[in-house]
């Protein structure tokens, strides 16, 4: 005769899902499975959305920072660097911002 844990190795792969749903079925009823197979997929798919957006936002985090200095901060150097040198001031070593309050003095003198 085979008791516990002898018929649990007899018990193949196909039948545990067998087992398995007749537990359910028994538990919650045949009225209640189509309920429960609905509010997992929601939640299957709201977690796949999420996932989702997480991984884009990995990728987007990963392209800025692969990303060269932006054009725009060169540009807004160089018309800097431009003005400064018009205006006679020297720009070796100094800031964006040591260069404007420079050449704000350059023009309120002229």
């Amino acid at each position: 005769m085979l008791f516990g844990i002898e018929v649990l190795q007899i018990i193949g792969g196909t039948e545990w899902i067998w087992i398995i749903l007749f537990v359910v079925v028994l538990l919650f009823g045949a009225k209640k499975i189509p309920e429960i197979a609905k509010a997992l997929g929601r939640a299957r798919g709201e977690f796949e959305k999420g996932k989702q957006e997480i991984e884009k936002e990995i990728k987007e985090a990963e392209k800025e920072a692969t990303q060269p200095v932006s054009k725009k901060e060169d540009t807004e150097r160089e018309k800097l660097i431009k003005a400064a040198n018009a205006l006679g001031i020297s720009t070796y070593g100094k800031t964006d911002e040591q260069l404007r309050e420079e050449i704000q003095v350059a023009l309120l003198k002229k």
